[in-house]
Parts: C-alpha cells; sequence; structure tokens
C-alpha cells in the first residue's frame, strides 16, 4: 500500500519552502524538504530526500503566475516521491487579521477573505496567494488548508494589542497583531517537552532570521510580542527597519518629498542590517568583516534584541527563561553572546563553550535566566495542523 503524502509551502518574499510528509496515522513524518530561491538566476531547485542532496535547475520563472514554474517543481519532485500520493496541501498564511481564529480549508470563500486582508501584509499575503492558486490550478481537487502567523497572539489582551490612536480606527482593525506564530507555536511545544516546569513559566522566544521577532509567552501562550501592526515592527532585520518613529516617516514624505512607493521600497528592502553596515542583510557576512560599519550593524541588532527581552520582560512581570531559534537565533553565537552581554543585569549568563556549540541549554548553572537554543520548524507545523483539519472532515 502506498503511504498518503502531504506537502506544506512556505511562500516568502525570495524563496518557497515545501516540506514533503509521509502520513502515518496522525502524525505527519517529514521525508524530504525543498527550498525554490528567487533570487538566483536561473532558478534552482534545492531538494533534500532523507541523506541525500539535489541541486536541480528550473527553467521556468518567478512571475505573477507560478503555475508554470510550479508544474515544473512538480514534475522535479515526482521523479523522487510519488506525488500521486499527495492528498493534501498546507500552506503558511502570514496575515489572518480578525477574521481567522485558527487553520482553516481553503475554500473560494476562505480564499477571497485571505485576499481581502493583502492591504496588512502587502510583501507577503500575495506570495500565499499565488502559490495557493497555482497548487489550485495544477491539483483542482487536492484538499488545501491555511495557517495564519497571527493566530498565536490571539491570546494577548486588548491592552497589549492597542495603538495609541483614536479608538475608532482600533475598531476597524488597526491594531498590533504580532507574527511568526507557527515558529513561536513550534518552539513553545518543543521547550514544553524538553523542560516542562520552564516552559509553564515566563519565556522570551527569539525568533531571529532574514525576518525577526520576539514574543513573550506565558503558560505556552503569547502574551505580547515585538512585531504589531506589520512585518515591518519590531527590532531590526535583514533589510527592514524594526520600530520607526513616525516622524521619520512624515520626513520621508514631506520635506524629502518621497513617495509612499519609494517609502515602501526603502523600509522593506534596503533598511536594517543592510542599510546600516551598507553592505550585507546577512550576519554571517557581517560578523567575518572587520568593518566598523558590519560591527555597527551587529551590534545595534543586539542591542535592540536585547532592549525588546527587557520589554517583553516587563509585560511577563519576570523572565525565567529566553529561547532562540530560526536561522540566526540557532547558528549564530557570536550575535547570542552580544545579546547576552547586555541582558547581565536580568540574570542571562551565557556558558562559553554550550554557546560556541550550539548547544540545548546554554546558560551556566548559575544564571538566573535559563537560555535555550531550539530549532523551530514552521513546516511541520503547518503539516500537524492541516492533518487535523483533513481527520476531522466528515
Amino acid at each position: 500500500m502506498t503511504d498518503n503524502l502531504l506537502l506544506t509551502f512556505n511562500a516568502g518574499s525570495s524563496t518557497v519552502k515545501i516540506g514533503i510528509f509521509k502520513v502515518d496515522g496522525e502524525r505527519p513524518e517529514r521525508i524530504g524538504k525543498a527550498v525554490v530561491d528567487f533570487g538566483t538566476y536561473p532558478l534552482t531547485l534545492h531538494l533534500k530526500e532523507g541523506p541525500k542532496q539535489f541541486e536541480l535547475p528550473l527553467k521556468g520563472e518567478a512571475g505573477d503566475d507560478l503555475a508554470e514554474l510550479m508544474d515544473e517543481v512538480f514534475r522535479e519532485l515526482d521523479k523522487h516521491f510519488d506525488l500521486d500520493a499527495v492528498t493534501s496541501a498546507g500552506h503558511r498564511i502570514v496575515h489572518g487579521g480578525d477574521v481567522f481564529g485558527g487553520p482553516v480549508e481553503l475554500t473560494t470563500e476562505t480564499i477571497a477573505k485571505v485576499r481581502s486582508l493583502t492591504d496588512l501584509a502587502p510583501l507577503h499575503q500575495p506570495q500565499a496567494l499565488r502559490m495557493i492558486n497555482a497548487v489550485r490550478h495544477l491539483r483542482p481537487a487536492l484538499f488545501q488548508t491555511g495557517s495564519f502567523d497571527t493566530t498565536f497572539h490571539a491570546t494577548q489582551s486588548d491592552l497589549v494589542r492597542r495603538l495609541a490612536i483614536p479608538r475608532a480606527y482600533h475598531d476597524q482593525g488597526i491594531k498590533r497583531y504580532g507574527f511568526h506564530g507557527l515558529s513561536y507555536q513550534y518552539v513553545a511545544g518543543a521547550l514544553a517537552a524538553k523542560a516542562p516546569d520552564i516552559a509553564n513559566g515566563k519565556v522570551v522566544i527569539a525568533h531571529l532570521g532574514g525576518g525577526a521577532s520576539l514574543c513573550a509567552i506565558e503558560n505556552g501562550k503569547s502574551r505580547d510580542s515585538s512585531m504589531g501592526f506589520s512585518t515591518l515592527d519590531g527590532i531590526p532585520m535583514a533589510t527592514r527597519p524594526g520600530w520607526l518613529d513616525p516622524g521619520v516617516l512624515l520626513h520621508f514624505l514631506g520635506p524629502l518629498g518621497k513617495s509612499v512607493e519609494e517609502v515602501e521600497d526603502m523600509l522593506y528592502h534596503k533598511s536594517g542590517l543592510l542599510g546600516v553596515s551598507g553592505l550585507s542583510g546577512d550576519t554571517r557576512e557581517l560578523i567575518g568583516d572587520g568593518g566598523s560599519q558590519a560591527q555597527e550593524a551587529i551590534d545595534l541588532f543586539a542591542l535592540r534584541i536585547a532592549g525588546e527581552v527587557g520589554r517583553l520582560a516587563s509585560t511577563l512581570g519576570g523572565l525565567d527563561a529566553l529561547v532562540f531559534t530560526a536561522g540566526i537565533g540557532e547558528n549564530q553565537p557570536e550575535v547570542r553572546k552580544r545579546v547576552a552581554e547586555r541582558l547581565l543585569w536580568l540574570g542571562v549568563e551565557l556558558h562559553t563553550a554550550a554557546n560556541h556549540s550550539n548547544a540545548l541549554k546554554i546558560s551556566t548553572p548559575a544564571a538566573r535566566v535559563a537560555v535555550y537554543v531550539i530549532p523551530t520548524d514552521e513546516e511541520r507545523m503547518i503539516a500537524e495542523e492541516c492533518l487535523a483539519i483533513l481527520n476531522s472532515q466528515p
């Protein structure tokens, strides 16, 4: 008997990550993963099947309609996996607004509701919709679901979510939402399995990747986060600035005479670590560069992360643990070190050897705040939510 397969799609602004899972009862088991990097030419499908890795050139292009490209990707995947056995597909969708309280089956009606939220996530929402439509075009009968990055944060209080603007705008949906929820949900669950006593306390998780944010969690529930209304908010990121004085935007749009489109492009693509360093948004390149601007970018990154940890600890009324996750958080000991040095006052103290080796627990035995490194797995969360909805069908 052929095992049923489940696909997950995590469409970002410059890549799409694909997870291939075998469905065994009620648990998805990952058997492969693939990444299409839209920033290379020609496009390349990076495929991992068990221990084997493949670099497969693609002829297609990443246009507004991804159906042709995904058709080629599916043909390549079919050489390694039996795609006829695929029974369902789950998608990561950045914004659920106040419309979606959890994962949903993607029907014509729910897709229309996802599209209605595009103004709230202009960089990410269109990519998810393009991927959903491409898969729908290629496999019209395939059961598809959407998992949202915002729904994990629905447990935050109205006070935390409120911006200090006229109440009527809050009632229209202009409020803090929080993002990277699928990552936080997975890491919170992983922490509960590894250190249940700690997980039931006051925890800050730092999701540090190309996009970066922090989340305050108490008893496994989101209480506050660094990202608010948009994915531009919070700490500096690879190419996004994080928190910005609104007066700076008024200055760009007024005295400097820039258009909304110019400012949007600058905020999403030319700011953050790239903007400060003038070199790169990649922390690996910046850490390896001895230039003062590169080091200033890393120091600013660490300063803002540490400051946000302090703010989130204030929301929680204390701090029992700090968890690092995502590409930078999991693999950059120097970034973790610089953040921790600014949090000695809070009781954060790293064990040098453990930090250098990316160990699970990297704090010293005497530290008041336990510090962990836990790899995230957004694709697994998408797969589990997709399977749960599929299994609940009558």
